[in-house]
């Protein structure tokens, strides 16, 4: 019962166990106490996310994020989000601070919560051509496009990082996906939406250990390269290192 207890109900549990001197008992007790302090904590940390949020735009708000800037293989990603005021989802923070095992479930969430959500990828071969400033703009533009084109009328337009000037409603925050609830959102389902399709090439093309390096340029991924020359969806723009032209 403690362990399932909310704060109401284990202030009554807490009183009528205050007489059981046995030590199991107060562990259990004190186990209870500190699990409802770190809910308790962790709700006033993600409601200054969704306040911070209101602070900085006002009607409805699109968070937005993207995730694959600098590997050398995948796709850009941009994830979109626009959140409810309540219920407010738990867990929200920058996707790189949340252990892998959790983010799942809290992209699980924020998906079911939303008003709409969206994930736009950019491919290697459009990076290419663009360039990374191009592929972004035109990812972001997609990701509003594609929240309006659901019937959602957007007020302002939350992104992080630096500067675009994609909308007149769009207001930059920097470190958002730390401090604002619908960039942080937007983190989360863009990075879980590539991470699943990295590992999932990752089948395809396995001499690189795409599940485990997302296309990010580690020791061993810059080896297979070397050995392997590059596949299809390697950025032949970001490999400028020496490597055989490709066995695919």
């Amino acid at each position: 019962m403690l362990q399932a207890a909310d704060a109401a109900e284990f202030a009554v549990l807490e009183r009528a166990l205050k007489a059981d001197t046995r030590k199991g008992v107060a562990q259990a007790v004190e186990a209870a106490r500190r699990r409802l302090a770190a809910d308790a904590e962790e709700r006033r940390r993600v409601a200054a996310l969704y306040s911070f949020q209101a602070s900085v735009g006002s009607g409805v708000i699109l968070g937005l994020d993207e995730v694959g800037r600098g590997p050398l293989a995948g796709p850009l990603t941009i994830g979109g989000v626009v959140l409810p005021d309540e219920p407010q989802v738990l867990g929200l923070n920058d996707s790189k601070q949340i252990p892998e095992a959790k983010r799942r479930a809290i992209s699980d969430e924020v998906r079911a919560t939303a008003i709409a959500w969206t994930i736009q990828h950019i491919p290697p071969e459009r990076i290419d051509e663009l360039g990374m400033s191009a592929c972004l703009r035109q990812a972001f533009r997609a990701a509003i496009d594609d929240i309006e084109a659901r019937g959602v009328k957007v007020d302002a337009i939350l992104l992080d990082g630096n500067p675009l000037h994609l909308d007149p409603r769009e207001v930059n925050v920097v470190k958002g996906d730390a401090k604002c609830a619908s960039i942080a959102a937007a983190s989360i389902i863009a990075k879980v939406e590539r991470d699943s399709l990295m590992c999932e090439y990752a089948e395809l093309y396995p001499e690189y250990g795409f599940e485990k390096n997302k296309g990010y340029g580690s020791g061993a991924h810059i080896d297979a390269i070397a050995q392997f020359g590059l596949s299809p969806i390697h950025r032949r723009s970001f490999c400028h290192f020496e490597v055989q032209e490709t066995l695919f």
